[in-house]
């Protein structure tokens, strides 16, 4: 078995149920995102991540873990700005109360750790699958 799909099918597993509970908050009060937030929540944070799972069962596992890095790291780095730099309703300390608003930061802040861990991996399987080069002389 390949301990590296496995590991990387776990990842995605763990990553995506968290990611939909977040969406779910998200309707739940009323924080829309816009139109290029949304392409990119959709491409970057969902599909992306189903891709790379797919190529680290085949022989193109070197790009799923290129895939894997580029996209939990993306999508690290789009959740910490949106939901904890930028002042918006996006942001934890500016959300509207009601229905979803513990839900959406618990799962904002649980995406931090889950999507920085998911992308070390993909780095690190990137790494490993890399192909030396000869050196330069």
């Amino acid at each position: 078995m390949n301990r590296f799909a496995a590991a990387a099918t776990l990842v995605v597993i763990v990553h995506h149920p968290i990611a939909i509970v977040h969406a779910v908050a998200h309707e739940q009060l009323g924080v829309g995102l816009d139109a290029c937030q949304q392409v990119f929540v959709w491409v970057v944070i969902t599909i992306l991540p189903v891709v790379s799972l797919v190529l680290y069962w085949t022989r193109w596992r070197e790009a799923g873990a290129l895939i894997l890095f580029v996209s939990m790291l993306a999508g690290l780095l789009f959740g910490v700005y949106f939901h904890f730099v930028f002042a918006s309703p996006d942001n934890v300390s500016h959300l509207p109360q009601g229905e979803g608003h513990d839900q959406f930061v618990a799962t904002a802040v649980l995406l931090v750790p889950v999507e920085a861990l998911a992308a070390a991996f993909g780095f690190r399987s990137w790494m490993r699958f890399r192909k030396p080069t000869a050196p330069i002389q």
